[in-house]
């Protein structure tokens, strides 16, 4: 594991601002303006620990800097590791408004290793808000969303993070929902002056929000991938209530108006459920709302949660899904399942671990 010094409630955090605000931060200081460069380039480049770390910088201008400040990144407290070599870590987030009575926050972070390809599945809220039927984040309710320094600090501290090469917005909470810091660290990630990813390997998920999803398309150059899960609109309010506010029809005219056939990818999540969604008609269906739209289908395995009683879909009709959506020229995968050991999907551990920090309500000790 990593190891960082714990985070003073005291100071604010590097992580997270740019050179424009990091050039604030030091003429606020008193300190040169070049000072910003080096400041940034010890966080986004060589991914320093502590500002003692900063050794380009005086001694004098790194103390005025550690009085105010700290790089603030957080190391994971907990991991659970597959027998396939996937790893879910638990992280700590930092933000104020997201203790109640002292208790503290967590955040699932998903390392999946693949031959030559290492993906990180990152999450973007405490909690989400969409409820989906078939999540467990959605059972704990929302309870507030991450600053870009937190989204950023599940990379930063991750001990495996010289090996990735993918990242994926498939973690707890809804992207849309949380747009602002998304896009502020998706801009950190992909900047020169910052890690210099390039967008292509950045997939950012979403149930469809209103005015929120076209402002993504608009402002970034990275992946979308809808989670669709199924393409009849009444079926879809009792998978996912999001489909009241904005239907899948909506959300597909909307992808529509912009260019997938280069090299930015949409894509469509499609978990299986028996019986459910998993017959031919599904598939007729999802031909019909995918026409002229370039696009791919990834269906998934359902990994069953406590206390839902969905079904999972067995190979044989994934199968057979996935060769009608191919026959019918949508480029169709059966995701390979991960983790199913450790339960890899997002929220079970996240909602185990806040469980067991949560006083007992008594009436001489409320909560």
């Amino acid at each position: 594991m990593c190891t960082f010094a714990p985070m003073n409630p005291q100071k604010k955090r590097l992580l997270g601002l740019t050179p424009i605000e990091l050039t604030a931060v030091v003429g606020s200081l008193g300190m040169p303006a070049f000072t910003a460069r080096q400041i940034s380039q010890w966080l986004y480049d060589k991914h320093v620990r502590s500002i003692d770390e900063m050794t380009n910088i005086s001694k004098q201008n790194r103390e005025r800097l550690s009085a105010e400040y700290e790089v603030g990144a957080l190391a994971p407290i907990d991991c659970q590791r597959s027998k396939d070599g996937t790893i879910k870590y638990l992280f700590p987030v930092c933000c104020d408004s997201l203790a109640t009575n002292g208790t503290e926050r967590f955040v699932e972070t998903v390392f999946i290793p693949d031959h030559d390809r290492a993906t990180l599945c990152v999450s973007c809220q405490v909690g989400c808000k969409m409820n989906c039927l078939f999540c467990q984040t959605g059972k704990q309710g929302w309870q507030g969303n991450l600053t870009a320094a937190d989204i950023l600090n599940q990379i930063y501290a991750l001990p495996e993070v010289n090996r990735l090469t993918n990242i994926v917005f498939m973690g707890q909470g809804e992207p849309m929902d949380n747009l602002d810091a998304v896009l502020r660290a998706c801009e950190i990630m992909t900047a020169d002056w910052g890690w210099q990813w390039s967008p292509k390997r950045i997939t950012v998920s979403s149930v469809g929000v209103k005015n929120k999803l076209k402002r993504f398309l608009d402002e970034s150059e990275c992946h979308i991938a809808i989670s669709m899960h199924s393409p009849l609109h009444e079926q879809r309010i009792k998978l996912m209530p999001a489909e009241k506010a904005m239907s899948l029809q909506e959300t597909i005219a909307l992808l529509k108006q912009y260019d997938f056939t280069h090299q930015r990818r949409c894509s469509f999540e499609y978990i299986c459920f028996g019986g459910l969604n998993d017959s031919p008609m599904y598939g007729r269906e999802i031909v019909k709302l995918l026409d002229g739209l370039e696009c791919r289908v990834n269906l998934i395995r359902f990994h069953e949660i406590p206390h839902v009683d969905l079904p999972g879909s067995d190979e044989t009709r994934m199968e057979a899904l996935r060769d009608y959506l191919t026959h019918h020229g949508i480029t169709t995968t059966i995701r390979a399942s991960r983790g199913q050991d450790i339960f890899a999907a997002c929220g079970l551990l996240s909602t185990a671990k806040q469980a067991s920090q949560t006083k007992p309500t008594s009436p001489n000790n409320p909560t």
